[in-house]
């Protein structure tokens, strides 16, 4: 099965909507670069998170062959859990490292060769679990996992950053969520290539591992023939005629004189300044709040409880009473929910903004999360109770791509500047990374220790998200990177005054220069502050 076709059917009412709410902002290059690059990157990282779960008896059977052959005798059930656990989660330990390394990769290499070269973690990994099999060898399978992690972790850093960068402002909102509804995708595909009809067999598991190939090999095809980020090349290689050239690339116009003009003063700044450690934007109060919305957002992203559903969305169902024969095509419903939500998702979000879409699902979740927990604590009493567990997955899952799914990649892009952009990508990957890393290693004793209570646990951490955000999140749709800066001044304490100084100093400077020194003021508000 090719999951390409299936991925442009499912961006065309997202591609047409922009165009109603941009104008004619979707040119092809823009359309074919955030295809090429979210295939490759956010639908492999989707791919990975569904594809261990149609397998994972026939896997565990492999590891008990396995030790039994090595060591003659068979592996305990704790030990078999706990092995199983450790597959799952260390996913999330390579994606940590992808987080953390991702910065000085981009710096170097740029956000669309980075992509590139980080095909090779993929490929190497999917010889290592499509061989394990072959080799007898567990070991494979779980250092394979691993390195694709590697791979998810600086591809969701990278590709934000990337679409972040080259989108107009008007459908930025829309193009960031091309990340989120490629990791439905991903997850839909795995599921699809999951059933017993296709390779959801004893002796066809390891082609699961196999088709990782397939969209590496599209990214690696297509991506070479598109420009570098314009920001990238105008801000961090002060290359005007290479950025003039990506700016007319992906706007489909020949003068582009008014975003590269956008650009050049924060450009001004640029010269001078140098990227930003993480240790730096820590400790600068100007994008305090900021660093910390993102933490919050990123931590409830993956603790709200979706990933644990993907990691054991069969035994949850067989918990709920389901029977195991169609486990894999109830699963696979879900997989196609995520995906016309998240869809539904990239439609609205330019109309009604990221703040109502991130509360609201967050929101959802809790109310679905709880009558959840009712329907399986008494599951025994109705017929018809198993059925009203479905619908809450399904309705969690929706409530979750609607808004908290993809959003949370958007806004980190839109928070932070030019210098300050990879930093903030790795706190966030840190975030999300080690939180996927908590809830794929400790659901499955969570669940054994709460029962059919386990999920009230996710209920109180998408309560507590809704609550932050209601309080600290300010819209971001269509507003410039000066204008989400004054709408967390007040709670940073730094820029009324700031500005007014600023004003003051440089009431004789041009238009663009004081825009420059703004922004200079914010990236380097810790020192400003003092004076204040």
């Amino acid at each position: 099965m090719e999951p390409g076709p299936p991925a442009a059917a499912n961006l065309l009412p997202l591609l047409e909507g922009g165009r109603k709410a941009g104008g004619n902002n979707w040119s092809g290059s823009l359309i074919v670069a955030s295809l090429a690059g979210a295939f490759g990157s956010s639908f492999l990282y989707g791919y990975n998170l569904s594809v261990v779960n149609a397998p994972a008896v026939y896997i565990k059977r492999f590891y008990n062959e396995t030790w039994q052959r090595r060591y003659g005798f068979s592996m305990e059930e704790s030990t078999l859990t706990l092995l199983w656990s450790i597959t799952v989660s260390i996913f999330a330990i390579g994606g940590l490292v992808g987080a953390i390394i991702v910065t000085p990769i981009v710096k170097f290499f740029g956000r669309k060769c980075t992509l590139l070269l980080n095909n090779v973690f993929a490929v190497v990994a999917a010889l290592l679990m499509s061989l394990s099999s072959l080799a007898g060898s567990f070991e494979m399978l779980v250092l394979g996992r691993m390195i694709m992690g590697v791979d998810a972790g600086i591809s969701l850093s990278a590709l934000p950053m990337y679409l972040s960068e080259i989108s107009p402002k008007e459908i930025r909102g829309s193009l960031g969520q091309v990340t989120a509804i490629f990791i439905c995708i991903g997850v839909f595909t795995g599921q699809v290539l999951g059933l017993p009809e296709i390779f959801g067999k004893e002796s066809r598991w390891p082609y699961l591992f196999g088709m990782i190939f397939v969209p590496s090999l599209i990214q690696v095809v297509v991506l070479p023939f598109l420009p570098e980020s314009p920001r990238y090349l105008l801000l961090e290689k002060h290359d005007t005629s290479k950025a003039e050239k990506a700016f007319q690339t992906f706007l489909g116009k020949e003068d582009v004189s008014h975003e590269v003009e956008e650009v050049l003063s924060e450009s001004r700044v640029q010269r001078n300044t140098r990227l930003v450690s993480v240790l730096q934007l820590l400790r600068t109060r100007a994008v305090r709040w900021q660093v910390i919305t993102v933490v919050v957002t990123m931590g409830c992203y993956q603790l709200c409880g979706l990933n644990a559903i993907w990691y054991y969305t069969n035994s949850i169902f067989s918990e709920a009473g389901i029977k195991h024969e169609t486990i894999p095509y109830v699963t696979l419903s879900t997989g196609a929910i995520e995906t016309v939500a998240a869809v539904f998702s990239g439609l609205v979000i330019e109309r009604l903004g990221r703040r109502p879409l991130l509360i609201g699902g967050f929101g959802l979740m809790v109310v679905f999360f709880t009558v959840l927990t009712v329907s399986l604590t008494l599951q025994n009493n109705m017929y018809w109770l198993p059925y009203l567990s479905i619908f809450c997955i399904l309705a969690i899952i929706a409530s979750f791509c609607i808004g908290p799914g993809g959003i949370p990649f958007v806004l980190t892009g839109e928070f932070f500047q030019q210098s300050q952009r990879p930093a903030a990508f790795t706190i966030a990957g840190t975030v999300n990374w080690l939180s996927n890393f908590a809830v794929g290693l400790l659901f499955p004793f969570i669940q054994s220790g709460l029962q059919t209570y386990c999920f009230l646990v996710f209920a109180a951490i998408c309560s507590a998200g809704a609550i932050y955000l209601f309080f600290v999140l300010p819209e971001t749709k269509n507003k410039t990177l000066n204008e989400i800066s004054q709408a967390f001044a007040k709670r940073n304490k730094v820029s009324l005054e700031m500005q007014e100084m600023n004003h003051c100093a440089e009431e004789r400077k041009s238009s663009g220069e004081q825009e420059s020194n703004f922004t200079s003021s914010v990236d380097k508000g810790e020192a400003k502050t003092g004076a204040v």
